[in-house]
């Protein structure tokens, strides 16, 4: 018993400390998200209305569950309430799927579950990935979606950057890609690069928490649910062993 548990220890450390990897073999950074962090919840909530939610639809998200994240109804609708008129609305966008389809050429996707779909790291990647290119229709592309539709809605936080491809070092970095993307900035946003980051983790934060509003009180009944049933095995154990304790 002492060694399985040592195997699993050691399996999960390993898993821990790997670099987390996209279906096409793309290293992924680490999202460090904490969906019991409301402050943080709160700043994605207004980082998806204002930039996101013009494109994007939200359709199976509610303005009023804003309130789980310690938002009031006066609060939603008088910074957040741009696409509807009462609080208890779904969040969509006015764009029509007509209009979407001729100017972006595709539909852009529903963001409701969006991270149970991709995955927290993939779109923090993915927000921390855009780059100029002046081959493609918006001008703009992206290291982990190569020649994606959508434009760098947040270039004006991050600034305009260009890619530079060097070839990897030994040892460098893990992965299967065969250059560093490195990007170097030609006009600067109105954030660092490190103020980027906690903008663009506090909306894949608030990405993660809409996909499953009530995740973390599944994982404190899951939690006790567990602690019972455990309970119930090891008295389940010892009534076995009374029962046949005269049986040889």
């Amino acid at each position: 018993m002492k060694n399985l548990f040592a195997i699993i220890a050691i399996v999960g450390s390993f898993f821990a400390t790997q670099p987390a990897f996209a279906s096409g073999g793309e290293v992924l950074d680490r999202a460090p998200i904490d969906v019991k962090d409301e402050a943080s919840l709160q700043a994605g909530a207004r980082t998806f209305v204002n930039y996101c939610l013009n494109c994007h639809t939200a359709s199976m998200a509610r303005y009023s569950s804003l309130r789980a994240i310690g938002l009031t109804d006066v609060q939603i609708k008088d910074n957040l309430l741009f696409t509807a008129e009462k609080v208890g609305e779904m969040m969509n966008t006015g764009m029509t799927r007509k209009d979407a389809k001729e100017w972006f050429g595709v539909v852009p996707p529903d963001l409701s579950v969006e991270a149970r779909a991709r995955g927290a790291d993939w779109l923090y990647t993915y927000l921390r990935g855009f780059y100029r290119d002046t081959t493609t229709p918006t001008g703009w592309n992206n290291t982990l979606f190569p020649r994606v539709g959508m434009p760098h809605v947040l270039w004006e936080l991050q600034g305009v950057r260009v890619i530079k491809e060097a070839p990897k070092a030994e040892g460098e970095s893990h992965g299967p890609a065969a250059h560093v993307v490195k990007f170097e900035t030609v006009i600067p946003g109105k954030l660092t690069a490190n103020e980027y980051d906690v903008v663009a983790r506090d909306l894949v934060n608030y990405l993660v928490w809409m996909g499953e509003p009530h995740q973390v009180a599944r994982k404190q009944i899951g939690f006790w649910v567990l602690f019972v049933l455990g309970i119930l095995i090891v008295l389940t154990w010892l009534l076995k062993k009374e029962f046949w304790k005269d049986i040889h």
